[in-house]
């Protein structure tokens, strides 16, 4: 298999050309995933296992799935090898093993990290973001309060907003429904958001995440061909990678600005969409102005959604439905205000008669009604988003 030519989103997003200008270089982003595998031939020499606190790292160079192997390798891999090309390959990537749905094993679970003590870990770190490919339907209160430690330690986080819109009836995820969580959806060449893909006002932006290569299995033998939100988050901390890269005085909250500022979108800024958020992440609109007004730091460009203040977005609010938690909590978070109608496709610039790849300089919208699912009170374990 051709990985490159698998990476059809490489192209779309213009990659070549933002290269010239920030590879994300200096950058270091925290995987919390499967755990890593640092020997794969596009990961060698960017997997900074050291870095991992001893408490935290057993095993974490043995990815029990091949999904957190993915995920570094789509956001820093250096493509050498016939392997996958990192959208930020000049970042490096901090691991972090935790508890998912493929870790079967009992005993080795109990030794395993949760996401809440990896997310404080990577809050600790040098990172300046933290990759969360992975969810589920239930609020955990550690998992929360290790997601304002890390923001307030100026982290940008990115999570899925899931897989399990058809299966679910598209109750809504952890961790990516949690305030200061840039939530990522999954989109395919034609800019049109998965059906599989969740929805609804925790969606902040789409990312490529259909038809992208990752591993089969932690055997690390081939590739295949994925789908899933997973991809995207990892796609769009990449994005965030080559901004910061190239803008390192810049704070979490002018990273996430000017990423809100230039997504890919055709509808106000201050009426997110159900599927698409603000809109299809376009670093390349960053990176081709130097001249690009970050804004003004601490003010977070999402405090709308996140239910934290103020914001320079203007939303308007707008009804949605949870269902009843299974066991209610009064801490429980909630997101805030989205657009009634929801588009589900949306590029940037360009004729509407493109077709594959040229899809991703198209806007288009379609309108839907949004209703999204409640989630219960329980700690359980976490499923990857693809």
């Amino acid at each position: 298999m051709d990985i490159r030519a698998k990476q059809w989103y490489l192209e779309a997003m213009k990659a070549k050309e933002m290269w010239k200008t920030s590879t994300g270089k200096g950058v270091k982003v925290a995987v919390i995933d499967t755990g890593v595998n640092p020997n794969t031939p596009s990961l060698k020499g960017q997997v900074l296992v050291k870095e991992v606190p001893k408490s935290l790292s057993y095993h974490v160079t043995q990815d029990y799935e091949g999904h957190g192997t993915t995920m570094a390798e789509l956001i820093a891999g250096t493509g050498a090898g016939n392997g996958i090309k990192g959208l930020a390959y000049g970042a490096k990537i901090i691991p972090y093993r935790v508890v998912l749905d493929g870790l079967k094993d009992g005993r080795e679970a109990k030794k395993t990290p949760t996401s809440a003590e990896a997310i404080r870990a990577a809050a600790d770190s040098d990172a300046k973001i933290i990759n969360m490919s992975f969810g589920n339907f239930y609020y955990n209160p550690d998992e929360e309060e290790a997601i304002k430690y890390a923001a307030s330690k100026g982290k940008l986080l990115f999570a899925a907003v899931g897989n399990e819109a058809l299966k679910s009836k598209n109750k809504i995820e952890y961790p990516a429904f949690y305030p200061h969580v840039v939530g990522v959806s999954a989109a395919d060449k034609s800019a049109t958001v998965a059906k599989f893909a969740e929805h609804g006002d925790y969606v902040d932006f789409a990312a490529p995440g259909v038809d992208v290569p990752g591993w089969c299995d932690n055997k690390f033998t081939e590739y295949c061909n994925i789908r899933g939100t997973s991809a995207a988050s990892a796609i769009a901390s990449a994005s965030a990678a080559l901004v910061w890269s190239a803008h390192p005085d810049w704070s979490a909250d002018q990273v996430l600005r000017v990423l809100v500022d230039t997504a890919g979108r055709k509808w106000p800024k201050n009426r997110p969409s159900a599927y698409l958020g603000y809109g299809l992440i376009r670093p390349r609109k960053v990176l081709d102005n130097p001249n690009i007004n970050p804004g003004p730091v601490g003010v977070d460009p999402l405090a709308a959604q996140n239910g934290t203040g103020d914001d320079d977005t203007s939303a308007t609010p707008t009804s949605a439905t949870p269902t009843s938690p299974a066991t209610p909590s009064s801490s429980q978070p909630s997101k805030g205000p989205i657009s009634p109608s929801a588009p589900t496709s949306a590029v940037a610039e360009g004729p509407r008669s493109a077709s594959g790849t040229q899809a991703w300089v198209i806007i288009g919208a379609v309108a839907a009604v949004l209703v999204i699912g409640g989630a219960g009170y329980a700690v359980l374990r976490a499923r990857r988003n693809g």
